[in-house]
């Protein structure tokens, strides 16, 4: 019984089966009794074809059925194509076929104006208006061509070429470009029109305001990586635009959408101020601020330096410190590694390092740190003098308080160490010549040779700032010519030379009692505001006709404040500075330009692992 139920069930699923196999042959031969017949098949598609075309001709004479545009583009030469975009690279030409007209009457000229050889039309697939003229040099024609409704092609031909620039896409990326600032453009036109409703609005438009803006920020965040725009990006562009379109005819008033466009404006530009400002008080800030880590490793060399013998604290070689023919080399400052970067660099670069002798000049809180360093890690055969300000006697007692600048707050302009450089005859009694560096430079280079330099009776050797034809980097950039004083006794366009890599003729600067001058231009400028806050304008003045300059090449700048600048001219120069706030030693510095200045730290070193500090 059950063996018979199963060859029932076997064959009425055959049969079914079956069924299904010849119904639908049935079906197509009783519908189609000619569809065999290809001749009879063939008339009658085209007896169909024949009476679309006369429905056609039944348009009146004025209309036209136009194709959508149809745009080939070829960039450059090297064989790329992107047919899913409709760019073509097999030459250097952009054609543009429009115009393409299907049993209308209209010639090419009557429905446009023909450009003509100085005006070029602006075309592109979305009405953008693309200039494309924008580029010097670029040949452009473009190619528009019409068909009548006999099909001929009539081309009048102007053709958009473009010079070989050894990228294939960069048309491309121009045109996607321009399409991405229209819809920034129309984001900015969305958002005036969402705020023209009421606020609690939750009409249809509004909705879909705030849809399309959506839609469109995503698809901007996402071109700023990748250039290339989607077939999605040119839909939800042409969607934004209906959208306007709809909001334009509710809104209408054009008088409203000017004042609210202004309004918002304005809102940007506040926005933008506030956060400049915000942006700059950080800068600044972490400029200024101490890094952990240094004041981690100060603190525990301090702690070394107590607790050793009087006699251990003395660094070696003191009977050099007072050798005139030595080279000298002055460094004020509060930062250990800068120094140790300094030394180390001059020292590994030097031909005769047994010859160079260092002087640091350094605060009390900084003094024990520093001689303790030094002590732990000697400049190789160099000697190095370590000198606390305290110990300067013959400084005035109101120095601190006289170096204050009346307009200007930043503790920078104001510090000690650094204006104690106009106190350099004072400060080293028995030289006749030093060269002065900042703490935030490196030495690549032999500086034998700046000792050589005939500073032909004047006291300042160092790298002028202005270039030939530059109006920047003049002393008018730095000084007050408003004030009568300052106009009379200098030179608006005088150039500007540079601290941080400086030869000094001590001899000279005695004979002339510069730091007199020194003291003179800063008492006045703290009466009237003849000068920019810092050292450097006073040091202008102080110098004014008083400095040789000295090749460009022995002192680059602008690692601390310039990203783009070439590593050749870095690595040939013999001094290079970071001047600015992004020093090397903070998190903020520049990392391309790091490198130089790691490599002159031993980051091994067991006070550097316990303090984190890393590269």
């Amino acid at each position: 019984m059950k063996k018979r139920s199963i060859r029932w069930q076997r064959t009425l699923f055959l049969c079914l089966l079956s069924l299904s196999v010849v119904a639908p042959i049935v079906f197509f031969s009783y519908s189609f009794p000619n569809s065999l017949d290809r001749k009879s098949f063939a008339d009658g598609v085209g007896s169909t074809t024949h009476s679309v075309d006369a429905l056609l001709l039944k348009q009146e004479a004025g209309e036209s059925l136009k194709e959508p545009d149809r745009i080939v583009y070829s960039v450059g030469d090297d064989g790329v194509n992107d047919t899913e975009n409709g760019f073509s690279a097999d030459s250097d030409e952009i054609r543009l076929q429009n115009s393409l007209s299907i049993g209308g009457e209209k010639e090419f000229g009557e429905g446009l104006e023909e450009p003509d050889g100085g005006d070029d039309s602006s075309v592109d697939d979305t009405g953008n208006g693309l200039g494309a003229d924008s580029d010097v040099g670029d040949e452009i024609r473009l190619q528009k061509i019409s068909t009548t409704g006999g099909g001929k092609e009539q081309p009048d031909q102007t053709t958009v070429r473009k010079q070989p620039d050894g990228n294939g896409y960069s048309q491309v990326r121009q045109v996607d470009d321009v399409i991405v600032r229209e819809m920034k453009d129309d984001l900015i036109m969305a958002k005036a029109y969402l705020n023209f409703a009421p606020p609690n609005s939750n009409s249809h438009l509004v909705k879909e305001l705030k849809m399309r803006i959506k839609e469109v920020e995503r698809v901007v965040g996402q071109t700023s990586k990748d250039s290339k725009l989607s077939k999605i990006a040119m839909h939800r562009k042409r969607a934004m635009k209906a959208t306007l379109a709809k909001a334009s005819k509710v809104y209408p008033d054009c008088s409203a959408m000017s004042t609210k466009l202004r309004a918002m404006a304005y809102n940007s530009e506040e926005q933008l101020r506030s956060q400049m400002n915000e942006v700059s008080f950080l800068t600044q800030l972490a400029a200024r601020a101490f890094p952990k880590g240094l004041h981690c490793l100060s603190m525990r060399l301090t702690s070394e330096y107590f607790s050793l013998q009087p006699e251990e604290q003395a660094l070696p070689n003191r009977h050099k410190v007072q050798q005139p023919d030595l080279y000298h080399y002055a460094i004020f400052s509060d930062n250990i590694l800068a120094c140790q970067v300094v030394v180390n660099s001059t020292v590994i670069t030097s031909m005769e390092p047994e010859k160079i002798v260092f002087h640091v000049v350094t605060d009390g809180l900084n003094y024990p740190a520093m001689v303790m360093w030094f002590l732990l890690n000697p400049p190789g055969d160099a000697t190095i003098h370590i000198e606390n300000i305290d110990d300067f006697k013959w400084l005035p007692s109101l120095f601190d308080s006289s170096l204050k600048q009346p307009f200007s707050q930043d503790p920078r302009f104001s510090s000690t160490l650094n204006h104690l450089r106009f106190y350099l005859p004072q400060v080293f009694p028995s030289l006749n010549k030093i060269l002065l560096l900042d703490h935030d430079v490196v030495v690549q280079r032999d500086l034998r040779r700046l000792w050589e330099v005939d500073m032909e009776g004047k006291v300042n050797g160092a790298v002028e700032t202005c270039r030939s034809g530059d109006s920047f980097h003049q002393l008018d950039m730095y000084v007050n010519f408003a004030e009568p004083i300052i106009a009379k006794s200098f030179d608006p366009k005088a150039c500007t030379w540079a601290f941080g890599m400086n030869m000094f003729d001590l001899k000279e600067w005695r004979r002339q009692n510069l730091t007199a001058i020194y003291h003179k231009w800063l008492q006045m400028g703290k009466i009237k505001q003849l000068m920019n806050a810092g050292t450097l304008p006073v040091g202008q003045l102080t110098f004014y006709n008083q400095t040789v300059a000295l090749d460009r090449q022995w002192h680059v700048l602008g690692l601390g404040s310039d990203p783009t600048m070439s590593r050749g001219e870095i690595e040939r120069a013999p001094v290079i500075h970071y001047n600015g706030k992004m020093k090397p030693w903070l998190e903020l510095g520049i990392p391309r330009y790091k490198g130089y200045w790691n490599r002159f730290l031993n980051y091994n070193h067991p006070f550097l692992q316990q303090c984190n500090v890393h590269e």
